[in-house]
C-alpha cells in the first residue's frame, strides 16, 4: 500500500500551502487577529496644516493685519502683523496636532473596518522631496535673510537671486522639451526674446501694465512654439538641433533688422515696471512707501521683483509636475524613449511634439516678459545663442528630466560665475598681481568638465517614474533616454 508523503516546506508549493494553512488557522479568531495598524503621515499633516494656515491668513488679512479707522484728516491704516502672524501660527499648530492625533487615526480605522483591500503605499520621503521643501523654505524668506546677514550688499545679492531664479524658470521650461519629450532644442532663447518683445511692445504702444501683458506674452511665445513645431515634426537628432538653432538666429536677426517695429540694434526703452495693485515702487505721492507710511528704500522694488519671479518659477514647477502625471506628460516621456513605439501604440506624435514645444515656449515667454520689466530696456544683444547654450547646459548639468537638478545647476552656473568675481583670497596665495576675475571663466570651465566626468548623467542621476504600480522606486538615469530625439 502506498502512502502519501507530506509536502515538503522546502519546495515553493509546500511553503505556499503551509502559509495558507497558517493564515486560515488564525484568521478572524481573537486574539489572533491583530489590531489594525494606524498609519500616520507627517508630510500629509504638514500639508494640511499649511493649507489651513494659508486660508486663515487670507481670511484675516484685512480684518486683523490691516485695520482702518475714519479720522478727521482722512482714513487711517493700522498694521498689526504680529497679531496676524499669531492667528496664522495658532491655526497651523492646531490643525497639525488634530491631523496627527485625530483625523488621520479616524481615516485609518475607518478604512481598516470597512474594506479588506490593501491600499497602495503612499509616497516615500525621498531626498529630493526633502531638498525641495528645504529650498522652498529658504526661498520664501531669502530677501529678509540676506538683509539680516549681509546688510552692506543686500541689493547685489537679492538681484543675483533674481537672476538665478530667472534661469531656474528657463531651465524648467526647456526641461519640458528636452528632458521630458526628448526634443533637442538649441533655439530656446527665441521664445525668451518673443516674450520680452511682446511685453515691451504691448506695454509701450497700448499703455498696458505688467500683469495684463504677462499672459499675452506667454501666449505669443506659445504660438511661436507651435510655428517652430510644425517644420520639425519629421526631424530627429542633429537635424532637429540644427533647425531649432536656425530658428533662434532667425528671430534675433529679425529683431535686429526690423528697426521700425522693434527698435533695431537700439532696442526698446521706457518699459514700465510692475506695480502692486497700482502702487509704484518709487518716491512721491501714491507710491508704495507713501501708501503704507514707511520710508522709501530702493530695496523694496528688488524684493518685489524677487517674489514675482519666485511665484512664476513655482508656477512653472507646479504645472510641469502636474502635466507629467497626465496622459500628455506620459506621452512626452514615451516619445523620448521611442517614437516608433509611440506611433505603434496609437499616440499622435504630432500633437505630442506641438504641446511640448508650446508649453515650454509659454514659460520661456513668461520669463522674457519678466526680464523686460526688470531691465527696463531690451535689445537683440540680450538674446544670442550663448543664452540658449547656458540654459541647455543648466538642463544637462542638472540631469535631463530632473526638476531639483535644474535648481542645483542654476546655483552652480549662474551663482558660481558671479561669486567667482570676488575670489580675493586667491590673491593671498598667488600674489596681489593675480586677478581672479580674469580667470573665472577658465575656473568655471574646469569645474564643468570635472562635474561632467564625475556625474556624466547630471548632478541628479536618479529619476522618479511618473506612473507607478504599488511602489514608487527611483531608477538610474542610465535607464532613461537622454533627449537626442531618437
Amino acid at each position: 500500500m502506498s502512502t502519501i508523503q507530506p509536502t515538503s516546506t522546502q519546495t515553493p508549493e509546500g511553503a505556499q500551502a503551509l502559509q495558507d494553512e497558517r493564515r486560515a488557522a488564525v484568521g478572524g479568531e481573537p486574539p489572533f487577529t491583530p489590531e489594525p495598524a494606524t498609519v500616520i503621515s507627517v508630510p500629509k499633516a504638514l500639508r494640511e496644516a499649511t493649507i489651513t494656515a494659508a486660508i486663515v491668513g487670507l481670511l484675516t488679512l484685512f480684518f486683523v493685519a490691516i485695520r482702518s479707522d475714519i479720522a478727521p484728516g482722512g482714513l487711517l491704516l493700522y498694521q498689526r502683523w504680529d497679531l496676524w502672524l499669531t492667528f496664522v501660527a495658532i491655526a497651523f499648530v492646531v490643525r497639525f496636532v488634530l491631523s496627527l492625533a485625530l483625523f488621520q487615526r479616524k481615516v485609518s480605522l475607518r478604512s481598516a473596518t470597512t474594506t479588506k483591500k490593501v491600499a497602495a503605499p503612499g509616497r516615500k520621503i525621498t531626498v529630493g522631496r526633502v531638498l525641495g521643501i528645504l529650498f522652498l523654505g529658504v526661498a520664501l524668506f531669502l530677501p529678509f535673510i540676506i538683509q539680516a546677514l549681509f546688510p552692506a550688499s543686500d541689493r547685489y545679492l537679492i538681484d543675483l537671486a533674481i537672476l538665478i531664479l530667472t534661469y531656474v524658470m528657463l531651465g524648467w521650461g526647456l526641461n519640458i522639451v528636452v528632458g521630458l519629450a526628448g526634443l533637442l532644442d538649441l533655439g530656446y532663447v527665441a521664445f525668451y526674446a518673443v516674450g520680452a518683445y511682446s511685453f515691451a511692445l504691448l506695454a509701450n504702444n497700448f499703455e498696458l501694465g505688467f500683469w495684463v501683458c504677462l499672459p499675452m506674452a506667454g501666449l505669443f511665445a506659445a504660438l511661436w512654439g507651435i510655428v517652430l513645431g510644425f517644420p520639425v515634426l519629421r526631424l530627429r537628432g542633429d537635424y532637429l538641433a540644427i533647425v531649432t538653432l536656425a530658428f533662434g538666429e532667425i528671430i534675433r536677426v529679425v529683431l535686429l533688422n526690423w528697426g521700425e517695429f522693434t527698435g533695431g540694434p537700439n532696442g526698446l526703452l521706457g518699459i514700465p515696471r510692475p506695480t502692486l495693485f497700482g502702487l509704484e515702487f518709487g518716491r512721491g505721492e501714491g507710491s508704495f512707501s507713501d501708501f503704507f507710511g514707511i520710508p522709501y528704500d530702493a530695496i523694496h522694488r528688488f524684493i518685489f521683483l524677487y517674489y514675482i519671479i519666485l511665484a512664476l518659477a513655482l508656477l512653472t514647477n507646479f504645472v510641469t509636475l502636474r502635466l507629467r502625471r497626465l496622459p500628455v506628460g506620459r506621452a512626452w516621456e514615451a516619445l523620448r524613449e521611442d517614437e516608433i513605439a509611440c506611433r505603434a501604440l496609437g499616440i499622435n506624435t504630432t500633437n505630442v511634439k506641438l504641446t511640448a514645444f508650446a508649453t515650454g515656449a509659454m514659460f520661456g515667454g513668461f520669463a522674457g516678459s519678466f526680464f523686460a520689466t526688470r531691465q527696463g530696456f531690451i535689445s537683440p544683444e540680450s538674446f544670442t545663442f550663448l543664452e540658449s547654450a547656458i540654459i541647455l547646459a543648466i538642463v544637462v548639468l542638472g540631469g535631463l528630466g530632473s526638476q531639483i537638478g535644474v535648481v542645483f545647476a542654476s546655483l552652480v552656473m549662474i551663482g558660481g560665475i558671479e561669486l567667482m568675481r570676488n575670489l580675493t583670497f586667491i590673491q593671498d596665495i598667488l600674489g596681489s598681481d593675480f586677478d581672479p576675475s580674469r580667470y573665472r571663466m577658465v575656473l568655471f570651465g574646469v569645474a564643468m568638465v570635472a562635474i561632467m566626468v564625475w556625474k556624466p548623467r547630471g548632478l541628479v542621476s536618479s529619476r522618479q517614474p511618473s506612473a507607478v504600480y504599488k511602489e514608487r522606486k527611483s531608477i538610474g538615469a542610465d535607464m532613461v533616454a537622454q533627449g537626442e530625439g531618437h
